[in-house]
């Protein structure tokens, strides 16, 4: 005979038909106790299955707003992916540019009908804050703009250098002096030259800049309003902006007639625009269309919680407003 006692978790398929002696309402709490865990393991599986869904949409998603022209910085995923493979996955996506990509790239953009929105020059650590480096840094203009008005693309970035001791005033007249030289060759050749303002608070290689000079929206415009060509214009750098000052929004507002182009990234750590950052990029970007902006924003982030391109995918949806 069994012992009526024996808990539901011992009852075997075995035992039930052939033990007149098993206790009804065991078998039955043991019944009630597995559907409950069915139940539970069901709504556990559904539960992940929808936190799931938007990552598996946003990796497989495709522009459809459009009022951001969208596009990718190079370097960002180049040590990841090669640039064909970015180039194929920035068309899929809807993306319209692959910037501050090589020259020796360019063919590989044009064939799949992207541009460099943005061409590359000389170093950020040299500039037009140091006179001594005005000839090094206008020769670098120069063949970039000669280069992108050839290929038929638009902007050619430039930087201020690093202070190294200057005044604020020393550093604005030396930049103004040195950007007239070449501005004038910019406005022939239909390039806009952008200077992007940079943090200079990060410590860390590739998320911040110490000692440069241009680490202040103002001071940016400050140079570009001094020079006085609409072929001179801020590279307005989300992440840096809101590294260094923050109230990106009202700087948006505020500095949108001087500004070029724009650049993302996560704040902080310089990673995916998502969730796990501060800044709300669909805010943003709902500011930058209502300012009338009809240029592009580079995705500039370095991709960490997800595959490169499900992270540019979930990040060119963030910002399709």
């Amino acid at each position: 005979m069994l012992n009526r006692r024996r808990s539901a978790a011992n009852v075997s398929d075995r035992d039930v038909p052939n033990s007149a002696a098993v206790d009804r309402r065991t078998i039955l709490a043991g019944a009630a106790g597995l559907a409950a865990a069915a139940v539970g393991l069901i709504a556990n599986e559904s539960a992940a299955a929808a936190a799931a869904q938007p990552e598996q949409e946003s990796a497989a998603y495709k522009i459809a707003n459009g009022r951001i022209q969208q596009s990718v910085c190079a370097w960002c995923f180049l040590p990841l992916l090669p640039i064909e493979e970015l180039a194929a996955g920035a068309v899929r996506i809807g993306l319209k540019s692959v910037e501050l990509a090589p020259p020796e790239t360019w063919p590989v953009l044009k064939k799949l009908g992207l541009i460099c929105a943005v061409a590359k020059s000389h170093p950020l650590t040299k500039g037009f804050a140091h006179k001594e480096e005005h000839e090094e840094c206008l020769a670098a203009l120069r063949k970039s703009i000669d280069a992108a008005s050839d290929a038929g693309f638009p902007n050619v970035i430039t930087f201020s250098g690093m202070r190294r001791g200057l005044a604020d005033d020393d550093g604005l007249a030396n930049m103004v002096a040195g950007l007239k030289q070449i501005v004038g060759h910019a406005e022939r050749k239909g390039i806009t030259l952008l200077l992007e303002m940079l943090n200079s608070r990060a410590t860390e290689p590739g998320k911040g800049h110490p000692d440069y000079f241009c680490d202040q929206v103002e001071r940016t415009v400050e140079v570009c309003s001094r020079v006085g060509s609409p072929r001179l214009k801020l590279l307005f750098d989300i992440y840096h902006v809101q590294v260094m000052e923050g109230d990106v929004i009202a700087r948006i507002r505020q500095f949108h007639e001087y500004t070029g182009h724009y650049h993302t990234a996560g704040v902080p750590g310089r990673n995916e625009p998502d969730d796990t950052q501060e800044l709300n990029y669909g805010a943003i970007m709902r500011a930058i269309v209502e300012t009338g902006y009809r240029g592009y924003v580079g995705q500039e982030f370095v991709p960490i919680h997800a595959p490169p391109l499900a992270a540019l995918a979930a990040a060119a949806r963030r910002c399709d407003v």
